[in-house]
């Protein structure tokens, strides 16, 4: 451990310490801010329960919540605060006899000065490790003048100077920055609560200021679920050193490797580009079931397609799905629309490619669709390059990212795609509907591939029950990317239909 990481004290929460490079610098004084609602409470228990843990006294001066309160917050949480003195500011003297409620608290001239007093003999008493204030905000009303209220700022900080204790003030945030209490605190946390345009509401962290230390800016998406506060840092903590292994990654299908120039590379992105229905997320198993059957592990993330129906589409292809997903070689992850953000998907995809308990690491990951990604997230910006982010941190840990991309349209040269696929992917495999002999068949082609050559053929494709079959190339068609073309050859040049007459032949 270095000086600079035992100079570190948790906060109790793994994501926020990884955040703050390692957790907040012990024996100092930090502001937590935030509106009603946003987690603070949560935060600060989770604080002093950590310390707690570790066998670090801890106190919670709370002016604005009773104890009876605090043990409720915690029972949600599944918590129990043996460890951890409450000391509540409430005259209970006047709360029992009613002829004395004139107020909380006594006077103003004399109240901040007995509560201020209350709080330091306390500190002399316990000698916490940890200490959490709750909330300027009642001591800022006890001031009743700004420049009274600073001044009791300054002396708790000074008071707590030397004392070997890390403090958290929690106080409420209206929207405007209280500069002279930033710039007395070491460091400033702030919570926010946002409500989206669709879905649930949206709660994010960032950090303010850390003096003397580095960490992760911008804002990182949270949640407060039952057992604290689950933080999604916006980028990752940590990225591998040394060169990107890369080696080829095959589809098992022998004609697709062959159009791919003998598959595709580790450590790349692929777009399977076309219109909905043509195959693309078929293609994007096939890879899977391959990498499963080599005993390599595959991540499948499903923004449209239920489980249900990936597995009876995996049966009509014959390709045996249940058996490699008990094995652990294939984790599917269905994400709800509306009710992810960028950060939280982020460090889903993050969590599931970390190697397993046998050490088994992922070779590729499925996300399917690119449309379904966009639509989840309807309320935010910048999701491309958030994505594009995402892939550089896979392509970091040599895994093949296969993304599907459902284009706008069916046939016709009018059709869209809802990304720039020069800019998001190493290698673009183009799916197609064509017209021929009144049917509609399915052409592929790739149309890129950064890392080596390819195939500049295009070739009919079926699904079937025995998988992926893939023709030979479509030599006697000109125009077949249109959708609509022109045919100048034989029969025999496309794949045989069940009940076809004529057989599959060669096409030159």
């Amino acid at each position: 451990m270095t000086a600079n990481q035992s100079a570190k004290v948790s906060t109790g929460v793994p994501q926020l310490d990884d955040i703050l490079r390692g957790g907040l610098t012990r024996d100092r004084l930090y502001l937590i801010e935030g509106m009603p609602g946003t987690g603070k409470t949560t935060l600060a228990l989770q604080f002093l329960l950590e310390g707690a843990e570790n066998g670090e006294p801890g106190l919670y001066v709370t002016l604005s919540e009773t104890k009876q309160e605090l043990q409720g917050v915690a029972e949600s949480h599944g918590w129990t605060l043996d460890g951890v003195d409450l000391y509540e500011l409430v005259d209970t003297d006047s709360i029992e006899d009613p002829r004395l409620q004139y107020t909380m608290f006594e006077p103003a001239e004399i109240e901040l000065g007995t509560t201020v007093d209350g709080v330091l003999d306390r500190v002399k008493e316990l000698r916490p490790k940890r200490v959490v204030f709750d909330s300027l905000s009642e001591m800022r009303l006890l001031s009743q003048s700004s420049l009274r209220y600073r001044r009791q700022i300054l002396s708790l900080k000074q008071f707590f100077v030397g004392r070997g204790c890390t403090v958290l003030l929690l106080d409420d945030y209206s929207g405007s920055d209280d500069q002279h209490l930033q710039s007395i605190a070491h460091g400033v946390i702030r919570l926010e609560h946002l409500l989206s345009d669709y879905g649930g509401e949206r709660r994010r962290i960032r950090i303010v200021k850390h003096r003397g230390s580095s960490f992760i800016g911008g804002a990182h998406d949270m949640r407060i679920a039952r057992g604290g506060l689950n933080i999604y840092p916006r980028e990752a903590t940590e990225q591998p050193a040394g060169p990107v292994e890369t080696h080829q990654v095959m589809s098992g299908n022998a004609e697709f490797d062959a159009l791919l120039g003998g598959g595709l590379n580790a450590g790349t992105s692929a777009l399977l580009l076309g219109p909905a229905g043509v195959g693309k997320s078929s293609m994007a198993l096939q890879f899977a079931i391959a990498a499963a059957e080599r005993g390599e592990r595959s991540v499948l993330f499903q923004f449209e397609e239920s489980e249900q129906s990936l597995f009876v589409r995996a049966a009509g292809l014959g390709f045996d799905l249940p058996r490699h997903i008990e094995s652990g070689l294939i984790a599917i992850h269905n994400l709800i629309p509306g009710e992810i953000t960028p950060s939280e998907f982020g460090c889903v995809v993050r969590q599931a490619v970390m190697p397993d308990r046998q050490g088994r690491r992922v070779s590729v990951v499925s996300i399917d669709s690119i449309n379904g990604y966009l639509n989840a997230m309807p309320h935010e910006k910048f999701l491309v390059i958030q994505l594009h982010e995402l892939l550089q941190y896979l392509s970091k840990r040599s895994i093949l990212t296969l993304v599907v991309v459902a284009q706008h349209g069916m046939l016709g040269q009018a059709m869209g795609s809802p990304v720039d696929a020069s800019y998001l992917a190493d290698s673009v495999v183009l799916f197609r509907y064509f017209e021929a002999a009144g049917e509609i068949r399915q052409a592929i082609s790739v149309a890129k591939k950064r890392t080596g050559r390819h195939e500049r053929s295009i070739r009919e494709f079926k699904l079937s029950d025995k998988g992926v079959e893939i023709g030979p190339p479509l030599t006697k068609f000109h125009g077949i990317l249109t959708g609509v073309p022109s045919f100048i050859g034989e029969p025999k040049s496309l794949i045989t239909k069940p009940g076809d007459s004529t057989k599959t032949g060669d096409s030159a």
